[in-house]
């Protein structure tokens, strides 16, 4: 129990896919303009890891691997998330609309969200039990979510902050501030 606590906190904190590996970084810059949307996305995301990653690993280890269909793991991977994102923006469009709507084109972009798949991929190389894997998707996921809803609140401060200077205004303070908070979750990976 102990081990799956420390996978989870590890996967949250210091290998975090945004601010530590740089992984999911287009709804992280596009979906953050609001605390509602980041959380959703969070949210969503997190889903998606922890379905793709309780459909992925019994593929891996019991259809790929005894069959030495190992080398196709990137492609039967995707091939989930994408069924898995699909799965979910039903959900969401059927369950919660305002969600569906607000979420918009950023939705079906968790099918190409590198972070969903390199969760999948590194509970394999990392050779985690399936409770395991479950952990460090979900802390993956949660990690993702701490970063869109920290980064929303940062963002929030800045739209229509008259103290920014103007060559700075938009999509560079926005990296400025992105950096700033990847900043502070080094301070988990020191040595």
């Amino acid at each position: 129990m102990k081990e799956l606590l420390l996978i989870i906190f590890s996967a949250v904190f210091v290998n975090n896919y945004v601010l530590s590996k740089t992984l999911g970084i287009c709804p992280f810059l596009g979906v953050s303009k609001q605390f509602k949307q980041a959380a959703g996305m969070g949210i969503a995301v997190t889903f998606v890891m922890v379905l793709a990653t309780a459909a992925t690993w019994p593929i891996m280890y019991y259809v790929l691997e005894p069959k030495g269909l190992g080398y196709l793991q990137t492609i039967a991977f995707i091939l989930i998330i994408a069924a898995l994102v699909q799965f979910v923006e039903i959900v969401l469009k059927r369950f919660i609309p305002s969600l569906h709507k607000s979420l918009g084109i950023y939705l079906p972009l968790i099918t190409t969200n590198c972070a969903v798949l390199d969760v999948s991929i590194a509970n394999i190389k990392s050779g985690y039990t399936f409770a395991g894997s479950i952990c460090n998707a979900f802390g993956g996921g949660v990690g993702f979510l701490l970063a869109m809803v920290l980064f929303a609140g940062v963002r929030t401060r800045l739209i229509g902050n008259d103290k920014v200077p103007k060559a700075f205004q938009g999509l560079p303070v926005t990296l400025v501030a992105a950096a700033i908070v990847s900043l502070s979750f080094m301070a988990f990976s020191l040595k």
